[in-house]
């Protein structure tokens, strides 16, 4: 037996397999001694899991012994092997692999060096706020796996708070089209058009002067809900936007408005702001 395989019980499943894999992939091997693919397969599994030397766990289950887990996890067949990540069962196969499959199987569940970068960046500006070494990390897991689009959107997402935004949509429009159609490119896209179109014209209080002037300047309020925007002030440009809606709906093409989806897009439908906004909304358009 390995230091990076071990027999594993109903008892210590838990701890073994759920916790263990929230730190590293874990292999759960169900056997039994009367199976002789079970038996094929078995020094296949150790073998690399002395050869990955950490990248994995392998943990190794009667299923006669421990009929509860087999049952649990639908085992119906073996040897049964399913891959556990962060706690949650992702992939499996049954049936005694070549030892060429059963690497394959493991690319796909162990994370690459290039991925383990993106986590240690998106980890480190958790910890730090720190947007330039996050991207500096980000880089570096981009040469690395230079095909790896979630280290672009990643680091689009870091340039944006720096308002980088010239370098965020390059790494955006860079995307496959695939990739451009998830929901957080599209948010991106939304904080793009809305930031990087924020105004420096006029600042705060000149513009709140010309509003109190003329309540219905329409260009007025535009510029500063952009200023809003830029400076992530979502409910103060809402409002802004909104009374523009009430008063002249047709202003640039009915542009307040569709800024105002915009924000819903940036903010998501679960922030309490878009909820109350979209309520407002309704009830000025009617």
């Amino acid at each position: 037996m390995s230091l990076h395989s071990t027999d594993v019980s109903a008892a210590d499943f838990e701890q073994a397999v759920i916790e263990a894999s929230k730190t590293v992939p874990v292999l759960v091997d169900f056997w039994a001694e009367w199976c002789g693919p079970c038996r094929a397969l078995k020094p296949v599994l150790e073998k690399l899991a002395t050869e990955y030397n950490g990248k994995f766990r392998l943990a190794k289950v009667n299923s006669d012994e421990n009929q509860s887990l087999a049952q649990r996890y639908g085992v119906r067949g073996i040897p049964n092997v399913k891959a556990f990540v962060n706690g949650e069962l992702v992939d499996e196969f049954s049936g005694a692999l070549p030892e060429a499959q059963v690497r394959a199987f493991l690319e796909r569940i162990i994370p690459s060096p290039a991925e383990n970068k993106r986590l240690n960046a998106l980890a480190h500006y958790a910890a730090t706020g720190d947007s330039k070494q996050a991207l500096a990390i980000l880089a570096e897991a981009s040469k690395l796996d230079p095909t790896h689009e979630i280290v672009r959107i990643d680091s689009a997402a870091l340039l944006i708070t720096l308002k980088e935004f010239d370098e965020a949509r390059r790494l955006i429009d860079s995307l496959t089209p695939l990739a451009q159609m998830d929901e957080r490119v599209k948010t991106l896209q939304a904080q793009l058009a809305l930031k990087s179109d924020a105004s420096a014209e006029s600042n705060t209080q000149e513009l709140l002067q010309r509003i109190a002037a003329n309540p219905g300047n329409s260009d007025a309020r535009l510029r500063l809900a952009r200023q809003h925007i830029a400076l992530s002030q979502y409910a103060d440009a809402l409002e802004q936007l909104l009374e523009i809606v009430r008063r002249d709906r047709k202003y640039k093409d009915d542009g307040a408005r569709k800024t105002m989806l915009q924000v819903f897009s940036v903010l998501g439908s679960d922030n309490p702001l878009v909820g109350d906004y979209r309520r407002k909304l309704a009830t000025a358009l009617n």
